[in-house]
């Protein structure tokens, strides 16, 4: 079960303090995770109105969603925020999973 970040303020700080990591398909932003948290991770999935209306929108979440999943999320100890931008929901899903593997295995080292 992925943890959800449900509140806006929350968001909006990963939003200011947080490590935004871009690729093609996908934008995430990563920051540690505050104590009184689930030291387990949290997500959160953004997908805006500027890229498209209710229907896409909602077929991009559920599209991030799975990819949080399969790329085995929650990150303990961090809060992810997936950003969708226009591909995600047309682009090919293995596409979109490799690239938000690579995206935070390449982060995630970098905090070790």
């Amino acid at each position: 079960m992925l943890e959800t970040i449900k509140s806006s303020t929350e968001i909006s700080q990963v939003f200011a303090q947080g490590k935004r990591l871009s690729g093609s398909h996908i934008t995430l932003l990563v920051q540690r995770t505050a104590p009184e948290h689930d030291p387990r991770g949290r997500v959160a999935f953004i997908a805006g109105k500027k890229n498209g209306n209710a229907v896409w929108r909602s077929r991009a979440k559920r599209r991030m969603r799975e990819i949080a999943r399969d790329a085995g999320g929650p990150w303990a100890g961090f809060d992810v925020v997936f950003v969708a931008k226009r591909s995600t929901p047309e682009q090919m899903y293995s596409k979109v999973l490799q690239q938000t593997k690579n995206l935070l295995q390449d982060y995630l080292k970098e905090c070790k």
